[in-house]
């Protein structure tokens, strides 16, 4: 038997899975050090720096799936101190209620519950549409910076075609109902349950 084609064809097989894995590697390397930027600018951009001493990426939570209702899957975020007191934290939510499924958001809330601010992460809302959502494509987002469970009154908490405060878009409500809704919920939640945000970082806080 003339073993040659065999080994060949086993050399390349091997090169090429070798190559693949050294691709995946270098984009996987990448990918999460775009991701640590994109997650640094958004911090700045909620967290003014005058707020925090300490390195808030260092300082991480974790809320299982389930504990704050309405919203998907677990809360994951971080902390930040000022001389070691709690000045803020960064939250990412999920609500899977958007026109195209899951809407993923950064909320900075403070410990007097109020909103340093809220950011769309990831959406694959209607372009043109829904889409409004998103700093790149209009600064409705803007507006959450300053609310608080009471500003406006929580039945308030909703877009105008509902009865709220929050402007919809033309021909577009699902998406920014979604993403008022998800902020009322965090704002429900903590209000009635303070203490595990303000409970030390672990990698399970529950209340």
């Amino acid at each position: 038997m003339n073993w040659r084609p065999v080994l060949l064809l086993g050399a390349f097989a091997l090169a090429g899975s070798l190559l693949l894995a050294l691709t995946w590697q270098l984009t996987a390397d990448r990918i999460a050090e775009q991701e640590r930027q994109a997650t640094l600018r958004q911090l700045a951009e909620l967290l003014p720096q005058p707020l925090y001493d300490n390195d808030p990426l260092l300082e991480t939570l974790r809320l299982p799936a389930g504990t704050i209702p309405g919203l998907s899957g677990p809360v994951t975020g971080w902390v930040a101190r000022k001389q070691g007191h709690i000045t803020a934290w960064l939250l990412n939510l999920t609500t899977a209620e958007g026109y195209n499924g899951n809407i993923r958001l950064l909320v900075g809330l403070r410990p007097d519950g109020q909103l340093l601010g809220v950011r769309v992460t990831t959406h694959n809302e209607t372009p043109g549409l829904g889409d409004g959502i998103d700093l790149r494509r209009s600064d409705w987002i803007l507006h959450f910076a300053g609310k608080a469970l009471g500003r406006p009154p929580a039945e308030r908490w909703a877009v105008k075609k509902d009865g709220g405060d929050f402007d919809q878009f033309t021909g577009a409500t699902i998406s920014p109902r979604a993403v008022v809704k998800a902020v009322r919920n965090l704002l429900q939640w903590y209000a009635n349950h303070p203490e595990v945000l303000q409970q030390p970082p672990a990698e399970e806080v529950s209340p």
